[in-house]
């Protein structure tokens, strides 16, 4: 008895050994047999490390980014628009880990767990993706940018489509320098810096410390701090542009007080600043359609009152990405929650299911009070404090600037980030110009560039 009971037990376990191993291999099978699909042996799909043969991707006008014709991937015949367009799009050798070809290589091959990659009468299947962006928008981006590093993303906070997505500095994919490796010039030139980059933030995280302040302090709208170019805090100068003499959050934000805010930030405290940031989408993982995007961090958990003021002004250790700021702008737009943006639109083509994008609204970043009173300071910067004419009039822009000190012998980083009140133009905006120096100078002109060309569409 002993010995059948043990042979039982010992069938049992494998039974049990095999149900496991055939679920876990269908388990995998259906959430990565994309991936395996793609493996170099498949010669008719993949070569060298590179797509030979797979659907196509088109921007929101139908102009066609890259396909596949005669078993290579071909781009578009401009190369400005290549070069703009490189980074959402992504490259051959798959270096853009960000990229659409890569990202959704699966979808684009025309992956199918029952067919494979054949359709049912076993001609190769494919699915063609069809994105958000307007190239010809991406061109303009570029061409402003220039040879400067940075990056620009705009999108409509009322559908989430991403119409204008361009990083720099960037590359042909028909054409790669031979040199891109070791050339100074083309150093990050596989990154996207619109989800993939985090840059110290300047002035621009006043917004978020004033939204801190409107939630945590009754007293927010009445309560002044008076600069006279610099503070002390904890031993340590904290120095400001302008001399303010007393100041409220308006005037503050306007003139980009420093004093003001650093004060502000240590008044309110770590506790109450890292929640806001928290609210806000900092410190948490994000993701435009399925690419992974850069987490922005704000820690103060090790920061004395100096350390804590620096960070009240978007200095110390914080880090926001383009992407991040963008939506931030389009929650505030939208009374504190934000429509989440996306840069597929569709996708459809022989053994692949059809899929239409859907507009969907994120978490609530802060509350609708707390919206409404940024919506009117934001304003107020571009009606009272920014030089006449640095956006178009007609699109009533709310925006914040900002210039970051990054040390190192560095010219400061320029940021601008906002968006448009007029409902006929709902563009939330962000843009980011390494070593530009003022934001205002360097950032907003490409920004404002771009929303007179949306506006004459």
């Amino acid at each position: 008895m002993k010995t059948t009971g043990f042979r039982s037990f010992i069938l049992y376990l494998i039974t049990a050994g095999f149900v496991f191993c055939m679920c876990f291999f269908l388990f995998e099978f259906f959430t990565k047999g994309g991936e395996w699909a793609m493996q170099p042996y498949n010669q008719h799909l993949v070569a060298g490390g590179q797509l030979t043969w797979a659907g196509s991707i088109q921007d929101r006008n139908g102009t066609l980014l890259v396909g596949s014709k005669d078993g290579k991937r071909v781009y578009n015949d401009n190369a400005a628009i290549r070069t703009a367009t490189v980074h959402t799009v992504g490259d051959q050798n798959g270096y853009i880990s960000t990229g659409i070809q890569l990202v959704y290589r699966p979808q684009l091959v025309g992956y199918n767990p029952v067919l494979g990659v054949t359709t049912i009468t076993g001609n190769t299947a494919g699915g063609n993706i069809n994105l958000t962006i307007d190239s010809g928008l991406c061109e303009s981006a570029m061409e402003l940018l220039g040879s400067r590093k940075g990056a620009v993303i705009i999108y409509d906070y009322t559908t989430g489509e991403i119409l204008c997505k361009a990083s720099t500095p960037s590359f042909d994919p028909e054409n790669v320098p031979e040199d891109i490796e070791t050339n100074e010039k083309y150093n990050g030139a596989y990154l996207d810096r619109t989800i993939s980059s985090s840059f110290t933030p300047g002035s621009t995280f006043k917004v978020v410390t004033a939204a801190s302040a409107m939630e945590h302090l009754s007293d927010w709208e009445s309560r002044t701090y008076t600069c006279n170019g610099s503070v002390t805090i904890n031993g340590q100068k904290i120095t400001c542009m302008g001399n303010h003499g007393e100041i409220g959050m308006q005037a503050a934000l306007g003139n980009s007080c420093n004093v003001y805010f650093a004060q502000l930030a240590v008044d309110l405290g770590k506790d109450a600043m890292t929640e806001t940031a928290n609210e806000m989408g900092f410190n948490q993982a994000q993701k435009l359609d399925e690419i992974v995007v850069t987490a922005s961090t704000y820690d103060v958990s090790e920061a004395d009152d100096n350390a804590l003021a620096w960070s009240g002004i978007g200095q110390y250790k914080t880090l926001v990405t383009p992407y991040h700021m963008m939506r931030m702008m389009g929650a505030i737009a939208n009374g504190g929650a934000p429509v989440e943006p996306h840069l597929v639109s569709s996708m459809s083509g022989s053994g692949l299911s059809s899929y239409q994008s859907k507009t969907e609204t994120g978490d609530r970043m802060m509350e609708e009070s707390t919206a409404k009173a940024l919506q009117k300071m934001l304003r107020g910067n571009v009606e009272s404090y920014y030089a006449s004419g640095m956006f178009p009039d007609s699109m009533q822009v709310c925006a914040k600037t900002g210039t970051a000190e990054v040390g190192e012998g560095k010219e400061d980083t320029g940021w601008v980030a906002g968006y448009c009140a007029n409902p006929d133009t709902p563009y939330a905006f962000a843009a980011v110009v390494e070593e530009g120096g003022f934001g205002s100078q360097s950032a907003a002109p490409i920004v404002s560039e771009l929303l007179r060309q949306l506006e004459s569409k």
